[in-house]
């Protein structure tokens, strides 16, 4: 894990957050916006994805679904999407 998150970018902070629905759809958020919505197929391979992960793991499967974060184009109050 050490060489993917060379930057630091996702650390110890809640960078990325997610919120689940009655329905099973996910609401992936960066820094507290929504960029992500996940419904279907890709919600449950999410969610079986990040099941018994630790911060960091789970951090890193929401940076690498919400695109492209591993090339440092993430701006400070721009929306991922």
């Amino acid at each position: 894990m050490n060489n993917i998150d060379k930057r630091n970018r996702l650390g110890e902070d809640e960078v990325f957050t997610y919120k689940t629905t009655k329905d099973k759809k996910v609401f992936i958020y960066w820094k507290g916006k929504q960029v992500s919505i996940l419904t279907g197929k890709a919600s449950d391979k999410f969610l079986k994805s990040i099941d018994g992960k630790d911060h960091l793991e789970t951090q890193l499967v929401m940076a690498k679904l919400t695109g492209n974060f591993k090339r440092g184009n993430e701006k400070e109050g721009k929306s991922a999407k």
